[in-house]
């Protein structure tokens, strides 16, 4: 398992947690996410032989937020 925590800018309210959580968290091989709102930051632990970091970050910035 791997860890990352990553800078998000454009998330602003329980609806941009929802999302990003629900769609982060939907991702095969993703064992736990958090979006901490205040931060700009997503907390993501995930295995790296099933998923890569690249496919979350385009998860999120699927979603519209940009991930720096």
């Amino acid at each position: 398992m791997e860890r990352v925590i990553l800078n998000v800018e454009g998330m602003s309210c329980d609806h941009c947690v929802k999302a990003v959580e629900g769609n982060v968290g939907a991702l095969k091989g993703i064992s736990s996410v958090k979006v901490n709102l205040k931060g700009a930051t997503v907390d993501v632990e995930f295995n790296t032989q099933v998923v890569s970091l690249d496919e979350i970050k385009e998860s999120i910035e699927d979603q519209g937020y940009d991930v720096k």
